[in-house]
């Protein structure tokens, strides 16, 4: 239990939109040090309620109470970068007079963007990236991270995950990223059907919680179910009594009846179900020694592979590495410049594209789902009232003719599931398909991928996802990086990884800046830079600014241990002798971890510069 006064207290909050509450009467807290899991379904509030403690949104009743002086930064699913000559203006926005300037620029290296670059042509993981520098550069009491790991590819995931596991900032964080999540939440709150419930323990365990809440929940649901069968038949059979306790029970029967029928369930879940096929061949594709360049940038050099009718591949790497050019080699789509290529018989292929081409923000979902072609469409062989399809992926009646661009991040996702899973397959390509899906239809999504009775070749960074549905991994080689060469690996994410002899992938989350021109240009890649190691500016950083920091504390101890030796302070002032202790004793803590870590650092720049 936390023992340290709150940060944030959040009482009884309740957002109201015109109708239904969207939550009601929701509390929590946020304590020093806390990480805290903010989970539940898509258009449960998620987001709403991380802006509301950000003070970012009102909420319609309830209190956010703030610690004084305690800062805090938020980091949006949709960053703007307008109105900002350049990344690093926009990342030392708002910094504090006593924040470090250097360190937004510090956070742009390490994310692989350049502080001068212009923002008007980047990508949405650039803006995602230049967004977290931003809101990670004053090091705030406390950060609202919502999706931070969206558009980001692996290296700077687990960049990401080493800095805030070293951060000192509470976290509260909304992620589908469960392998994001498991390692970084101690605390989970879960907000469903308007109440937030609340485990303190991480979300490795809240699948099983869950479940056993839900479970609780249903029984209690049918004892009420009883209770009200029980009552009914006194009413219809029992000893009339007197009338004053008659009514009375048949009021409390009412009340019954009443929490019954008001009683909400959870919400569904997406029906995904690939149409039927013909079956492909028992070779799907067939690559002998193919090879691409785009300029002098080499993609892929002499890769082969045979992909066989059932297999279930992923292919994983850093953003700009040729994982959708080597995609698009794979099926066809991209002629290569050296080697051959042979695609199975009766292929019938699928995509879902990560960059939402297909969809056009002012068409409607019942136009783009039937091709505008009227009210129903062919899925699975059956011809579907477009209404009755739309509702298998949580779809109501009454969005069949709202255009697409009222549609959240995670319904857009769907509604491509939906249009592509209606086309008969037996190759399905999937690039970056869990970006915005809640984890329940990740987990549908995972199932539908197990069952799939044709091929799967799956584009993504989710590790966990990765994990669960893939039978091999196909990866940059990182002997030569940024040479075009590629490895396959049997067996998911954690088998590659330990098939590296490594525990995790280690490339740099750090790419050289892209650079403007044509669409169709690839982007670059640094060179390996061979040389004698030294020490990286946040290194040299500390190794400068760590004595002031140590002599600064010394003084503070100092005044303490003055403080503590008046012998009247104990018989005056028992309370605040015992918070002049305890105050001592973390200060002496804080003094022998800096001089540590200065220790450690020196001991580095003499090894180095000995070298």
């Amino acid at each position: 239990m936390a023992t340290s006064p709150p940060l944030l207290r959040a009482e009884n909050l309740t957002l109201t939109f015109g109708g239904r509450p969207l939550f009601e009467d929701v509390s929590f807290s946020v304590h020093p040090g806390d990480r805290i899991a903010l989970v539940g379904r898509n258009g449960s509030g998620k987001s709403t309620l991380l802006k509301i403690a950000a003070g970012l949104v009102e909420s319609s009743a309830g209190d956010v109470i703030t610690e004084r002086n305690a800062t805090s930064r938020y980091l949006p699913q949709d960053p703007d970068l307008s109105g900002f000559a350049t990344i690093g203006d926009y990342a030392r926005a708002d910094l504090g007079p006593l924040d470090d300037p250097f360190r937004a620029d510090y956070l742009l290296g390490e994310l692989g963007l350049d502080p001068d670059r212009a923002p008007h042509d980047l990508s949405g993981g650039e803006m995602r990236r230049a967004a977290l520098a931003r809101t990670l550069a004053p090091e705030p009491d406390m950060l609202f991270l919502d999706e931070p790991t969206n558009h980001l590819d692996l290296p700077a995931i687990e960049w990401l995950e080493s800095e805030l596991s070293r951060s000192r900032s509470a976290i509260v964080l909304i992620s589908h990223d469960r392998r994001f999540l498991e390692k970084l939440s101690r605390r989970t709150l879960w907000l469903d059907r308007g109440a937030l419930r609340e485990n303190n323990a991480g979300f490795a365990e809240f699948e099983d919680w869950r479940d056993k809440v839900l479970e609780e929940e249903e029984r209690e649901h049918h004892k009420l179910g009883r209770k009200i069968v029980r009552e009914e038949h006194w009413v219809t059979h029992g000893v009339s009594g007197r009338r004053k306790r008659n009514m009375r029970r048949l009021g409390e029967l009412s009340e019954l009846r009443k929490a019954f029928s008001e009683h909400q369930k959870p919400d569904g879940t997406a029906k995904l179900a690939a149409a039927d096929a013909r079956e492909s061949g028992k070779l799907v594709i067939e690559a002998k020694n193919i090879a691409k360049s785009f300029g002098e940038r080499e993609l892929v050099r002499d890769f082969s592979l045979r992909v066989h009718r059932g297999d279930r591949i992923g292919l994983v790497g850093p953003n700009g590495a040729g994982k959708t050019t080597l995609v698009k080699l794979l099926t066809g789509k991209l002629s290569p410049d050296e080697g051959t290529l042979r695609l199975g018989a009766n292929l019938d292929m699928a995509m879902v594209d990560q960059r939402r081409d297909a969809l056009d923000p002012d068409e409607t979902l019942e136009h783009f789902l039937t091709d505008g072609r009227g009210q129903s469409l062919l899925a699975n062989g059956e011809q579907r009232h477009v209404v009755s399809y739309m509702k298998d992926f949580l779809f109501s009646p009454e969005q069949a003719r709202t255009p697409v661009r009222e549609l959240s991040g995670g319904e857009k996702a769907r509604l491509i599931l939906a249009r592509t899973l209606a086309r008969p397959a037996n190759l399905l390509i999937l690039d970056e398909p869990t970006n915005d899906l809640d984890m329940e239809t990740l987990d549908l999504l995972q199932e539908l991928i197990a069952g799939f009775p044709g091929t799967v070749l799956l584009v993504s960074h989710d590790r966990d996802f990765l994990d669960r549905t893939v039978n091999a991994v196909i990866a940059p080689d990182e002997s030569r990086p940024g040479e075009g060469h590629w490895i396959v690996y049997a067996g998911g994410y954690s088998d590659m990884v330990t098939q590296r002899g490594e525990t995790a992938p280690r490339q740099q989350a750090k790419t050289k800046p892209a650079t403007t021109g044509k669409s169709n240009s690839a982007p670059e890649t640094p060179k390996s830079q061979a040389g004698k190691a030294k020490l990286s500016y946040k290194q040299k950083y500390a190794l400068e600014t760590l004595p002031g920091k140590i002599e600064e504390l010394s003084g503070v101890i100092a005044a303490l241990e003055e403080k503590l030796a008046d012998p009247a302070l104990f018989s005056k002032d028992p309370a605040a002798f015992n918070k002049t202790a305890a105050e001592l004793d973390g200060k002496r803590a804080q003094h022998a971890a800096l001089e540590e870590e200065w220790l450690e650092l020196e001991m580095l720049r003499e090894e180095i510069e000995g070298a």
